[in-house]
């Protein structure tokens, strides 16, 4: 194997593992917020788990973090805003950064 092909090869290797993390950290994210959410809507426990898990789930349906957020608007109603969901979205995504830092 070449130098080049070693480097490709490491590039490629980096690039999985960055996506994987990234991954991850989004659904710790969808959960964290899910979480979040269901003590607005007055959920804890088993019940507060399997709501998180909904809002996990519904990330999976389009690209990109719109269908979360439209989950979470229509089950909030009007208990959050908008812009509330977001700031919090962007809060637990940066909290589920840090969470999985030391596990790299």
């Amino acid at each position: 194997m070449t130098t080049f092909d070693e480097r490709e090869s490491g590039f490629e290797a980096k690039y999985a593992h960055d996506e994987a993390m990234q991954f991850k950290a989004q659904a710790r994210a969808n959960k964290l917020v899910g979480l979040w959410a269901a003590e607005l809507l007055g959920k804890s426990g088993d019940a507060a788990e399997a709501y998180a898990m909904e809002v996990v789930k519904s990330d999976f349906q389009e690209a990109g973090l719109e269908d979360v957020l439209r989950k979470l608007a229509q089950d909030l109603g009007d208990r959050a805003t908008e812009a509330a969901i977001r700031d919090k979205m962007a809060q637990c995504l940066a909290e589920a950064k840090a969470q999985l830092m030391p596990e790299e």
